[in-house]
């Protein structure tokens, strides 16, 4: 069977602070202006991103367009991972962390354009506790905020913020056992982040080195820091230093295991699983293909 000429666009309409109206019209006069067909679904339901994946692999779609946030990405590549269909990223979440780190414009006009003109690479994936993870996911303080945001009205990064304030003090740290390839390491922290990408989302780079194809996972235990510091390790944060604080250290391997001595909780991509004592993580090498910019040529 031949590859259909049809681009499948899977839309959350709840994702992020609003949806537009003249989103669909707007795709479709593009489509048409590349001479493409198109399909838009919109999400009814948690795990309905990965259904409709499903279905346009089924008619062997050629591109896959996720708008939504890093939820409905993840969702989207859950249906993707090890087939030809590639993943393009329309970003309307709080965070778009895969985006950002990919280079995918923010701007709705300019990510759609990436219809007409783009190029495919495949990327690396991470399997924890048997769940796809595309970009970062987190043990810890930020699993804790996550679960929380998640029932949150305020979304985006000032709603993140205010909650991250409001629950500082009352999360401590805990004892995590890392086993990286087999070397086991003993740490007191507050987040153990997982990081396919660099970056939670809104820049924000807990692993600044971290590569979608270097067939590793980035691994980043946060020490807790007195309150008065943690501005400081918040503009590392954002200005790509994270790894050099003497609050952090980073580990590098293909599999880890992770067990603690209490329930700890925990996210994948942002959306919290109940908590775990044990994770088992591994890397899926250039196992998802994704569409990016033609002009990015850096390291991704």
């Amino acid at each position: 069977m031949n590859e259909s000429n049809k681009i499948f666009f899977i839309i959350n309409k709840f994702s992020g602070t609003g949806f537009r109206t003249d989103v669909e019209g707007k795709i479709i006069d593009l489509c048409a202006q590349a001479g493409q067909e198109c399909e838009i679904q919109y999400t009814q339901h948690r795990g309905h991103a990965t259904e409709l994946a499903q279905e346009a692999v089924r008619i062997r779609c050629p591109l896959v367009f996720a708008m939504g946030g890093d939820g409905t990405v993840n969702e989207t590549a859950r249906g993707l991972i090890h087939t030809p269909t590639a993943l393009g990223i329309l970003p309307k979440g709080s965070g778009n962390g895969l985006a950002r780190h990919l280079g995918i414009p923010l701007a709705f006009a300019k990510a759609v354009a990436l219809v007409a003109h783009h190029r495919i690479e495949t990327i690396d994936t991470v399997l924890i506790n048997g769940h796809l993870s595309v970009n970062v996911s987190g043990i810890g303080f930020d699993g804790h905020v996550a679960g929380l945001f998640g029932q949150k009205s305020q979304r985006g990064l000032i709603g993140y913020t205010r909650l991250v304030l409001q629950e500082y003090r009352s999360f401590g740290e805990f004892q995590a056992t890392l086993q990286c390839d087999g070397k086991e390491h003993t740490r007191a922290a507050w987040v153990v982040a997982l990081a396919n990408s660099s970056q939670f989302g809104n820049n924000a780079r807990v692993a600044p080195l971290a590569s979608v194809q270097d067939q590793r996972i980035d691994v980043c235990v946060v020490r807790k820091m007195p309150l008065y510091k943690a501005p400081f390790f918040l503009a590392r944060l954002f200005n790509g230093t994270a790894h050099q604080s003497r609050y952090a250290e980073i580990f590098s391997a293909r599999h880890i295991s992770i067990h603690t001595r209490q329930a700890i909780a925990f996210h994948v991509d942002g959306e919290p699983l109940p908590s775990q004592q044990t994770w088992e993580v591994a890397i899926q090498p250039q196992s998802l293909r994704v569409v990016l910019p033609t002009s990015i040529q850096k390291k991704i």
